[in-house]
């Protein structure tokens, strides 16, 4: 939220390619798609996108549209609305809403939270596809270690509140990522050292001088 502008940091200053995040803003250089997709419900997948154009004052291209609903997934669904849609779907057509401005950074704040566990597999899949499609560089949220890992370059590791960072770990698995990358002693590995820097945060999160 801070990064998307929405809150102020109590200290410190937050810069994306050198500048603050409300200059970011006002030329639709970053996106954010939340864990609720907030669709318009009166507007088709098309429209929702076509309203993220027209808020951000770019010229709406039909083809360009037609091209982000294919990327997503969603050919054939163009002129559905969001009631018709599943949740994996709407999450879709969410990150479609998003991409649209062509931003340099997409903010996605568990973007799977809402869906059931196949789909959302098959979107943690997709999405790095998606992702390097556009060259957008993508800053994700989420409470799933092996989630993180499977799709990060990087795994940046909160502790409790207040959060503090407590590791910045970076992920050298090759790509394409395929689902039995998950089995592999790499990646067991990186899972491991997430956890042991979660539970760390934990542990010191619940000591006397944390508590005061």
């Amino acid at each position: 939220r801070m990064i998307a502008g929405l809150e102020t940091p109590s200290t410190g200053t937050i810069f994306i390619g050198g500048e603050p995040p409300a200059q970011t803003l006002k030329h639709a250089g970053l996106s954010v798609a939340f864990q609720d997709p907030s669709l318009l419900p009166w507007r088709s997948v098309r429209g929702n996108i076509e309203l993220a154009l027209g808020l951000a004052r770019r010229p709406l291209d039909a083809g360009e549209i037609d091209q982000l609903i294919t990327l997503v997934g969603l050919d054939g669904f163009a002129e559905t609305r969001p009631a018709e849609l599943s949740g994996g779907m709407r999450q879709r057509a969410a990150i479609a809403r998003a991409l649209a401005t062509r931003p340099s950074l997409l903010l996605l704040d568990e973007p799977f939270g809402a869906v059931d566990e196949l789909t959302r597999r098959q979107l943690a899949q997709d999405l790095p596809r998606i992702w390097e499609a556009r060259g957008t560089t993508t800053l994700l949220v989420t409470h799933s270690v092996s989630e993180a890992v499977m799709l990060s370059d990087r795994v940046i590791v909160l502790s409790p509140r207040p959060a503090t960072i407590m590791a910045d770990i970076e992920v050298t698995l090759p790509r394409p990522r395929e689902p039995g990358m998950a089995r592999t002693a790499d990646f067991a590995r990186l899972t491991d050292a997430v956890f042991a820097e979660l539970t760390r945060g934990m542990a010191e999160a619940q000591t006397p001088q944390a508590a005061q």
